[in-house]
C-alpha cells in the first residue's frame, strides 16, 4: 500500500454493487491503482491502471460523474515536478485506462499558483494534509465542482479557491469533453489566509452546499474555522439522496423501521430530461473515500441545473456481502426536484421492500408563485367586482324606467 493511502469503495463498473479500489506501489516503486472488481459478491477481478507518466507527485484519487454521462470517472491531483511548480489534474474516464488533463493552468495575473507538496510530519503540531479535491456541486447545473488548496509558487500564501465545471475550451481536454476553471475572483474565500483545509457542507439544510474553511492563524496551534454561504441563485434545482444503513443496534423491534446511519458505499442514479427535451442522466456515490481528511458530504446533493422535470427514475443500490449473486438495487419513478430521499434498505436482502421518505424544500419559486397566484386571484375578483356594480347600475336603472312607465300608463 502506498503511504499516503487514498483508496475508495465504490461503484466503478456501472452494476451497482460497489467495487475497492487501492492506491499500492509497483514493483519499480511507482504509484498505481489497482481495481477490484465486485464479482458475484466476491472481488475476484483485478485491473491495474498507472498513473500519469509526468505526475511525479500523485494526490488523493478523488470519484465524481464528471461529465455528466451517468457514470463515475476518476480524478486525480498532482504535481508534474517534486516542488509543485507545475500542477494538474487528470481524468480517467469509466471504463478508460486513458487520463485526460482538466486542469494544467494555475496562473493569474502573472502569479503562478500550485497544490501543496505532501510532507511527512516533521513537528509535532502539523499535520501532514495530501493534495486533496473535496467535490460538490455548488452551482447545481449537474457537473461537480471542487475545492482546493493551492499555495503561491513565488511566495509563502496558501488560498483554497473553488474550480468550476465548465465545458473543455483546450485541445487537450476534449477526451473528458469538460475541464476545471479556477475562480479566482471569489473575494471572500481570498481574504481567508493560510488555509489548511476546505470543502462543502449544506449548512442551512436547503440544499445549497456552502464552504468551510479550516485555516491557520500566526502561530501553528492557532486554527480558526470559516463557514461561507453560498450566495448563488438561479433557477436552478437539485435531489438530495441519503442511504441509511436500516440496522439496530440489537434485534429490530417489531413493526419499527430502523432507520441506522449513514453507510458507506451506495451508488445512486438519476435519469430524466432537461429544459431542451434531452435525456439528462447524473450518478454520485456516498462515503465512498477512506482517506486523509476526505471530509465527504454524508448524504449527495445531485444538481439537476434548470430543468423543474420530475426525475423520471431514480437507482439506488448497497453494497452486498461476499457470496450473495443478486445485486441489491432498486428503483423510485416521478420524484420531485428540490426534494430530499431518505432511503431506508430494510430489509437489505429484500430490495422490493425498502422505504423511502420525501421531504420537499421549497425554494424562492414557491413564494413567487403564490404572490403571482394571489395577484391573479385578487384582479379577477377585482373585474367580477366591477362587473357587479355595473350590473346593479343597471338593474336599477331598469326598476326606475317601468316605474316611470306604470305611472305613465295610470294617468
Amino acid at each position: 500500500m502506498r503511504i499516503p493511502h487514498s483508496h475508495a469503495f465504490i461503484d466503478l463498473t456501472e452494476d451497482f454493487t460497489a467495487d475497492l479500489f487501492l492506491t499500492t506501489l509497483s514493483a519499480t516503486g511507482t504509484s498505481q491503482f489497482e481495481i477490484w472488481e465486485n464479482v458475484d459478491g466476491n472481488f475476484s477481478s483485478r485491473t491495474v491502471l498507472e498513473k500519469p507518466q509526468n505526475m511525479m507527485v500523485v494526490g488523493q484519487s478523488a470519484f465524481a460523474d464528471f461529465d455528466g454521462d451517468g457514470h463515475m470517472d476518476h480524478l486525480l491531483p498532482g504535481c508534474e515536478d517534486r516542488g509543485c511548480q507545475r500542477s494538474a489534474i487528470y481524468l480517467a474516464r469509466s471504463g478508460t485506462e486513458q487520463w485526460v488533463p482538466v486542469l494544467q493552468d494555475f496562473s493569474s495575473k502573472g502569479t503562478l499558483w500550485g497544490f501543496v507538496p505532501f510532507v511527512q510530519e516533521q513537528h509535532p503540531m502539523e499535520i501532514p494534509i495530501p493534495i486533496t479535491l473535496r467535490i460538490g456541486d455548488y452551482n447545481m447545473d449537474g457537473y461537480p465542482d471542487a475545492l482546493a488548496i493551492l499555495k503561491n509558487t513565488s511566495g509563502s500564501s496558501q488560498q483554497a479557491f473553488l474550480l468550476e465545471n465548465v465545458p473543455c475550451t483546450n485541445a487537450s481536454c476534449e477526451g473528458a469533453h469538460r475541464m476545471f476553471r479556477v475562480c479566482w475572483e471569489l473575494t471572500d474565500l481570498s481574504h481567508i489566509r493560510e488555509a489548511q483545509v476546505a470543502t462543502f457542507f449544506d449548512i442551512y439544510e436547503d440544499g445549497i452546499l456552502d464552504i468551510v474553511v479550516l485555516s491557520r492563524g500566526h502561530t501553528r496551534s492557532d486554527l480558526a474555522i470559516h463557514a461561507l454561504k453560498n450566495n448563488f441563485e438561479a433557477d436552478a434545482y437539485f435531489v438530495k439522496v441519503i442511504v441509511l444503513s436500516g440496522l439496530c443496534s440489537n434485534d429490530c423491534p417489531r413493526k419499527i423501521t430502523p432507520f441506522g446511519v449513514n453507510q458507506p458505499g451506495p451508488y445512486i442514479m438519476y435519469t430524466t430530461v432537461d429544459a431542451n427535451g434531452y435525456p439528462k442522466n447524473g450518478s454520485a456515490g456516498q462515503l465512498s473515500q477512506s482517506a486523509h481528511l476526505a471530509l465527504q458530504l454524508p448524504y449527495n446533493v445531485l444538481g439537476l441545473g434548470r430543468s423543474a422535470n420530475f426525475l423520471d427514475h431514480l437507482y439506488v443500490g448497497i453494497p452486498r456481502p461476499s457470496g450473495e449473486k443478486a445485486v441489491r438495487k432498486q428503483e423510485w419513478t416521478a420524484i420531485i426536484p428540490n426534494s430530499q430521499l431518505i432511503v431506508i434498505p430494510y430489509p437489505h436482502n429484500v430490495p422490493r421492500s425498502w422505504s423511502a421518505k420525501l421531504y420537499l424544500t421549497p425554494s424562492n419559486i414557491v413564494l413567487l408563485t403564490a404572490i403571482a397566484l394571489i395577484g391573479v386571484c385578487i384582479f379577477i375578483l377585482a373585474i367580477i367586482g366591477v362587473l357587479h356594480w355595473q350590473e346593479k347600475k343597471a338593474d336599477d336603472r331598469e326598476k326606475r324606467q317601468e316605474a316611470h312607465r306604470f305611472h305613465f300608463d295610470a294617468m
